[in-house]
């Protein structure tokens, strides 16, 4: 049995849901946030919150009822509360700026690097060196994060590069530790 699977996902007011099947649409103050669903559970919507199940006892199906509770779960705290996640930029000339719907990393290369930041996603610059990425999609902006520290993610030596804010990096002693 799944623990987390056994939970309705409550929503909250202001917060509404339309089953269709496999088809769910949630609707918030934030925004509207829609997604298919595996065939091997169902859905069902009773006084304010969603349940799901499984079709039957099999391993798959047990397996996607957490993972499809989790993904509504998601949708509802996106549409009502917003998700975001923070960046930071460590290293001598590294900085960041926002033009437009754009983010121009300067990272030590050549050139500086102009990311075109996805629908949905917003991103704020504060000191030139913290990048701040908001949106209702969880998926999504897990994803922009991940693709902008991978432009020049951190070394473990001096600790240069774009990391998470709760990231910590394991520094390595260089040749002075071989003594």
């Amino acid at each position: 049995m799944s623990r987390v699977g056994k939970m309705p996902v409550e929503l909250p007011s202001g917060v509404e849901a339309k089953i269709d099947g496999q088809y769910i649409e949630v609707k918030g103050p934030k925004g509207k946030l829609s997604r298919t669903l595996n065939d091997l559970v169902e859905l069902s919507q009773e006084n304010g919150s969603i349940r799901v199940k499984p079709v039957d006892d099999s391993l798959k199906a047990r397996g996607m009822w957490g993972l499809a509770r989790s993904l509504i779960n998601n949708m509802v705290l996106g549409v009502s509360q917003g998700f975001s996640k923070v960046l930071e930029i460590n290293g001598v000339g590294y900085r960041a700026e926002i033009s437009g719907k754009s983010l121009k990393l300067s990272l030590g290369f050549s050139h500086p690097v102009v990311y075109d930041l996805p629908e949905g996603i917003s991103a704020t610059v504060d000191k030139n060196t913290v990048i701040t990425l908001t949106g209702i999609d969880n998926e999504l902006l897990g994803q922009t994060a991940a693709t902008v520290r991978a432009f020049r993610p951190p070394e473990p030596y001096k600790g240069k590069g774009i990391k998470y804010a709760d990231e910590t990096i394991r520094r390595k002693v260089g040749k002075a530790g071989v003594k």
